[in-house]
């Protein structure tokens, strides 16, 4: 009887302390901060100045060789910043651009970049993909005006006003930009190349990846600036299951589509990878668990007890939030046989990797290979790189990363995070340890889901404050 007391105690004060603890996390500022478009003259220019950008068609492929259209690209770019061409050296890698704008000081340099490809655009628009059309509510329209032609012109524009205003900046600041971001090609890796041939080191290199959003996990309330700190490696892997082949009017068991079918559907209902909090996902949720509703906030707030839970719930409530965790493996492409009526001798699929840091590029395929061998399949490495090192978010480039997103956008929450996809940054962790993914611009999930998507669009009035956002960290760069 006394047993059973002291349990029904235990519990009493175990829910009393997890309550308790829930309460003690008051809402910050973030919870009802809402961002204030600019609706000034500024903006209007900005709006048109950036739709000149987007009517240069910049669709990059890694089977099309011709950079004609980048270099008509380049030319707007002129057009558009004559200061930046008067004061910064410029370098060009066979369609890719790299500027220079020295220093006066001695601090180390730094990077600004967002790539200037694209990717296709098809299916019906409201507006077509590369009119830079501007609606009545001074939103921008086009394909890359997310992905990443905005932040683009808010870089070009912080050096181009910068100079005409007779600043010189206390380290050397570099511009960099890719037309083969999308596509995972030469680019960037050439521009780092030449970084190393002249023995530069970057103290940071600023390039897309999260923006201003609200909401951004489910349950969340308020508005954050999302800076990833961590981006996954990437793998593309073929499963090849062979057999006798045959005629379908007498099919027999285990064929290789079959075997393939229970193979992928092992590893959705099996996931092989495993799932882990790592200190940045850890910080993000601590950041954000104020503002959580209260059921989320009593578990984040208690992580200590339910994280085993949340290892297990977390990719089945959001698979966004569950990207962070672990490797996953998508299946993206399938063949099996070229008639109707015959039976394949050989089929496969693909499937697209996301290695974690934590079980990276190697483990992740030896792990999915062993599952793929209990059906007779094949493992083949397409394509693949190591997932990135990871940035430091206590470092001085967080914190001024930090600091002026707080400053431009008074208020907002600023939270590290995993990328989940892949950026060109990725290739310049050879000259630099602080490879941060932050485009400093706000965007709606209409918006957000536009990427790579139909109607994608910007407003202008959101410009403003992306354009001061790089001159703060240009102004403030003294590492």
């Amino acid at each position: 009887m006394w047993g059973l007391f002291a349990v029904l105690v235990a519990v009493v004060v175990l829910i009393t302390v997890l309550v308790v603890r829930a309460y003690r996390l008051e809402p910050t500022p973030a919870m009802n901060t809402k961002i204030k478009l600019d609706t000034s003259e500024r903006s209007v220019e900005y709006g048109k100045r950036l739709a000149k950008m987007i009517q240069v068609e910049t669709i990059s492929s890694r089977f099309d060789e011709d950079r004609t259209k980048f270099y008509k690209f380049h030319e707007t770019l002129e057009e558009l910043f004559p200061n930046v061409h008067k004061v910064c050296e410029k370098h060009e890698f066979n369609g890719s651009l790299l500027y220079k704008w020295p220093g006066a000081g001695n601090h180390e340099p730094i990077l600004l970049m967002s790539h200037q490809d694209v990717v296709e655009a098809t299916g019906t628009w409201e507006h077509e993909p590369f009119s830079g059309d501007i609606d009545e509510e001074g939103r921008v329209w086009g394909r890359g005006t997310v992905d990443t032609k905005a932040s683009l012109f808010c870089i070009f524009t912080a050096f181009e006003e910068l100079i005409a205003d007779g600043y010189t900046p206390e380290c050397d600041v570099y511009i960099g930009s890719s037309c083969s971001e999308e596509y995972s090609g030469e680019g960037a890796p050439a521009t780092v190349a030449y970084l190393k041939e002249q023995g530069v080191r970057l103290a940071l290199v600023l390039d897309e990846g999260g923006m201003i959003i609200e909401e951004p996990v489910g349950g969340v309330k308020g508005t954050y600036g999302m800076v990833g700190v961590v981006e996954k490696g990437y793998g593309d892997v073929r499963f090849t299951a062979r057999g006798k082949g045959g005629h379908a009017s007498a099919p027999t068991k285990n064929t290789p589509l079959v075997r393939l079918a229970k193979f992928m559907l092992d590893v959705e209902n099996h996931h092989p990878f495993t799932s882990k909090f790592t200190p940045t996902v850890e910080e993000m949720f601590r950041r954000m668990a104020p503002n959580m509703n209260f059921p989320m906030k009593l578990i984040f707030a208690n992580m200590w007890l339910f994280k085993p839970l949340l290892l297990k719930l977390l990719p089945s409530i959001s698979s966004a939030a569950g990207a962070m965790l672990h490797t996953t493996i998508a299946f993206t492409t399938a063949k099996g046989s070229d008639g109707l009526n015959v039976l394949p001798q050989e089929a496969y699929v693909t499937g697209n990797m996301r290695f974690i840091q934590h079980q990276d590029d190697e483990a992740s395929i030896e792990l999915i290979s062993k599952v793929a061998a209990k059906y007779d399949i094949e493992t083949e490495v397409i394509y693949k790189d190591s997932p990135c090192p990871i940035v430091n978010y206590m470092g001085k480039p967080f914190r001024l990363v930090e600091k002026v997103a707080a400053e431009v956008y008074p208020g907002i929450g600023v939270c590290p995070y995993v990328m989940t996809g892949g950026t060109d940054a990725k290739y310049y962790t050879e000259v630099s340890d602080n490879c941060i993914r932050f485009a400093p611009l706000y965007i709606n999930p209409q918006q957000y889901a536009s990427i790579h998507g139909l109607n994608e669009n910007i407003y202008q009035g959101a410009l403003p404050m992306g354009v001061d956002f790089y001159k703060s960290i240009i102004r403030n760069s003294k590492f």
